[in-house]
């Protein structure tokens, strides 16, 4: 059976129309496990296989906009670990605030389904990383791994984030509500986002518990799980959590990935220029072009090196 789920999930998806993808969703998770529709704008599938199970939120048009062959991220955990996955999908960003939604996910617990599973990981990023946060609550005991989450958009709670004006008026006050209080039942919950994105941060400020580890990762931008996805570490973070062997120490020796991904290195060199450190840029420009091919850190560096030769500050030392 399992080589039978692998060949199926190797279905490149990408080209199709809304109605045609969601089609083939459905087909793909009911010859696998299950399909779900919850109303207009939420679908769920469920493919099942091993004895860990990936719970993920994503959009569709995250999907579309990550994947080649637009397929969900826990796909590529199916094929390569062997695991099952439930996934939630929305059209759009809706942080899975529906009635369906908490209808769905009392009825797994009902059913014991959670159960099933000697290990249980929620994942999603920004506003599915708040849903992965908020019903995690539904199998106690489960890994949280969350990129960049809302805590809520309670005007009560978080009035200073005006991003999402509309969607504050969704009810983040009934059930399912407030995400880190839904987390106290997790073994553990990893929150990853950039200090430097304010909003971000008082977000994930707002999940400081005892089982939960904030992993702030400075300079990656307000795309986080993007910059993870190009460094190739986002499907290992996710493998070890699931493996039970996530830890910081062990999240930040994937994470030196970062020293080869262009994005990073820009934010970096950015943020230097912000606070005015041409000493510190020459380094990073000198490092970056001495490993990679930077034709943009290359020019960089040859007009520091003029204007240090005109007197404007000091180059460091060559080794």
């Amino acid at each position: 059976m399992q080589q039978d789920t692998m060949d199926t999930l190797d279905e490149d998806l990408s080209g199709l129309k809304p109605v045609q993808w969601q089609a083939r969703m459905a087909a793909l998770a009911e010859e696998n496990g299950m399909y779900q529709p919850l109303g207009n704008r939420h679908f769920a599938t469920f493919i099942d296989q091993g004895n860990t199970l990936l719970v993920s939120f994503e959009t569709i048009q995250g999907i579309h906009n990550l994947s080649d062959v637009a397929q969900p991220l826990g796909f590529d955990l199916v094929k390569n670990l062997g695991w099952s996955h439930l996934c939630l999908v929305s059209n759009g960003d809706t942080w899975f605030r529906n009635e369906r939604i908490f209808g769905f996910f009392d009825q797994l617990i009902d059913d014991g389904f959670f159960e099933e599973f000697d290990k249980v990981v929620f994942y999603g990023a920004g506003p599915c990383g708040y849903a992965a946060a908020a019903f995690s609550v539904a199998a106690p005991g489960a890994t949280v791994v969350a990129i960049q989450p809302q805590a809520t958009l309670d005007p009560a709670i978080a009035g200073w984030d005006e991003r999402f004006s509309e969607e504050r008026r969704l009810d983040f006050t009934s059930r399912y509500g407030y995400a880190p209080d839904m987390m106290d039942a997790a073994q553990e919950g990893f929150v990853l986002y950039d200090p430097h994105q304010h909003l971000d941060a008082m977000h994930a400020a707002l999940f400081a518990r005892k089982n939960v580890t904030r992993l702030a990762l400075p300079n990656l931008g307000g795309t986080v799980q993007t910059r993870l996805i190009e460094m190739e570490i986002l499907y290992n973070t996710i493998a070890l959590a699931g493996a039970g062997k996530l830890t910081k120490r062990r999240f930040f020796q994937l994470y030196r990935a970062r020293r080869n991904n262009a994005a990073y290195l820009r934010n970096v060199m950015a943020r230097l220029d912000q606070d005015d450190r041409p000493y510190l840029v020459t380094l990073l420009c000198r490092n970056v072009a001495q490993r990679m091919r930077a034709p943009r850190f290359r020019r960089r560096l040859q007009n520091l090196e003029k204007r240090a030769e005109a007197g404007e500050f000091r180059l460091p030392p060559s080794r």
